[in-house]
């Protein structure tokens, strides 16, 4: 006869890890109808799974026509952020135990931008706000024969303004931008701070005249939305308030 802690441990041992979670996913197709629906799709899955294995097995299994994007699945590519439970995460690198897989878990495009369908929004807003605050060094002689050299303390200047993925989850978090798509929103302000601040480019003040317009830096409400959303652990808000400090003491 066995006894009770064997039993305990067999029975443990034999224990599937899988769990029923419901997706409710907000579905928009222009194809089918002019507004979004709620969907909802029961997924096994193990917990330690992320929201992204959820998605593909709803497309793969259950509904091919779901719409999400998705390239690295590693947090490197951006390219997957949405609103999952209320909140602006990547979903590969959300896991279904952080999110209470006990209750629904909504999956929803990110606000502020045009869906195209279901998961997907149209990000030329976005990436023409990115190409307006010149994202590359500029430089200006012959080219060099040689790297150009940087010391340490002058890279640790912008080194965390480097981390931006273009994931989009920092601007699309911002309630200025959600209300006002004309705003230059927290990633292009990020990624014009990181050049701005490069002891080798000699475009800085050429950027921050940019952003003085009136739909640059000013616009900042300085809610930290956009810092709570970066998946990359960017302080955005800090990088935005530099930028200004910037503007306001370039001419002493």
């Amino acid at each position: 006869m066995a006894t009770p802690t064997l039993e305990k441990a067999e029975a443990t041992s034999t224990a599937s890890p899988y769990i029923t979670a419901t997706f409710r996913i907000r579905r928009f197709n222009p194809e089918v109808g002019e507004h979004a629906v709620w969907e909802d799709f029961k997924v096994e899955i193990d917990p330690k799974e992320r929201v992204l294995d959820a998605l593909h097995k709803i497309k793969w299994d259950q509904d091919g026509s779901l719409t999400f994007r998705r390239s690295c699945a590693h947090g490197i590519c951006g390219s997957d952020a949405m609103r999952i439970n209320g909140k602006n995460r990547l979903a590969c690198k959300t896991l279904i135990k952080d999110i209470n897989p006990e209750k629904p878990i909504t999956v929803e495009p990110i606000k502020g931008l045009t869906v195209l369908k279901d998961l997907v929004v149209d990000m030329e807003p976005f990436f023409q706000a990115y190409r307006d605050v010149m994202p590359f060094l500029v430089t200006s002689g012959n080219e060099p024969t040689r790297e150009r050299l940087q010391s340490a303390e002058d890279r640790e200047r912008f080194d965390d303004t480097t981390k931006c993925i273009l994931c989009a989850a920092c601007t699309s978090s911002c309630p200025v931008f959600w209300n006002d798509g004309q705003y230059f929103g927290p990633a292009a302000i990020v990624n014009a701070h990181r050049f701005i601040f490069d002891s080798r480019d000699e475009a800085g003040e050429q950027r921050l005249e940019i952003l003085n317009d009136k739909d640059g830096v000013w616009r900042c409400r300085t809610t930290f939305n956009c810092t709570d959303a970066c998946p990359r652990g960017i302080e955005v808000t800090k990088a935005i308030q530099e930028v200004k400090r910037a503007l306001i003491t370039r001419r002493y």
